[in-house]
């Protein structure tokens, strides 16, 4: 590997969570192995070396009192914001935690790949861009991330107050490629399964992840995205468990 343009750089990981989704309210603190969801994608982020620290960021709700305590109880940093406004909050916790660089990753990827996050940073600091994006090249829907500077957050959120481009925090930076110079990595063969749903939207979602999880058991915790593929499909039966979920979509 050559050497990073701007290795020096703080890169704080902040992932969005709250406890009043509609579909699976409390999912993060479902628990797998007796460990929370949150918890295992916090273990995760804690293995990716290029990242300086983790922040949750959640609702200003007394709901997510509970988020702020698992976080703190978790040794990682706590924001809290706006419901609605998601962009503001993430561009809040960033400012707050001084952080130069932002690693998005929703509450809903508890077993997601620590080398692909990884990836996406090592990418986004050797080269000159605003935006790095893993999760539109074929990956498995849960195993995506973001990588952007503060500064082009802070740029896109003075520049839109549209409801949507409020709520999905990049939303407006992905619309204007030639204002935020941007780069989107392809998986390979042995990563690529973009059908395949393990984000936690819905219960069967948390049984068919709670199963993968247990797979693996406490001697892998960070397993990796070709290892579990390479366990799905061995196992292809296990894929019923949540393949009717219908998924949002990357707005």
């Amino acid at each position: 590997m050559g050497p990073l343009v701007e290795d020096n750089k703080r890169i704080v990981s902040i992932v969005c969570a709250r406890s009043s989704s509609s579909r699976l309210p409390r999912k993060h603190l479902l628990e797998a192995l007796g460990r929370p969801m949150l918890g295992h994608l916090i273990d995760r982020l804690k293995a990716v070396d290029s990242i300086d620290e983790i922040v949750v960021a959640t609702t200003d709700s007394p709901s997510d009192d509970i988020l702020e305590e698992f976080s703190i109880e978790n040794e990682v940093g706590v924001f809290r914001g706006s419901e609605d406004d998601v962009l503001g909050r993430v561009l809040a916790a960033a400012e707050h935690f001084e952080a130069e660089v932002i690693c998005e990753v929703t509450g809903d990827c508890p077993i997601i790949d620590p080398e692909l996050v990884d990836q996406v940073n090592r990418t986004f600091l050797r080269n000159s861009v605003d935006y790095v994006n893993n999760g539109r090249g074929g990956l498995p829907d849960g195993m995506g991330a973001q990588v952007y500077s503060t500064a082009a957050l802070k740029k896109s959120e003075s520049m839109t107050t549209a409801p949507l481009d409020r709520e999905h925090v990049t939303f407006h930076i992905r619309r204007n490629p030639e204002l935020f110079p941007s780069i989107y990595i392809a998986a390979t063969k042995a990563t690529r399964w973009q059908s395949l749903g393990v984000t936690l939207d819905e219960l069967d979602d948390y049984e068919f992840i709670k199963k993968i999880i247990e797979h693996f058991g406490p001697g892998n915790q960070l397993f990796s995205c070709e290892e579990m593929i390479n366990f799905l499909k061995g196992n292809p039966e296990l894929l019923d468990i949540n393949q009717h979920v219908k998924r949002k979509g990357d707005t």
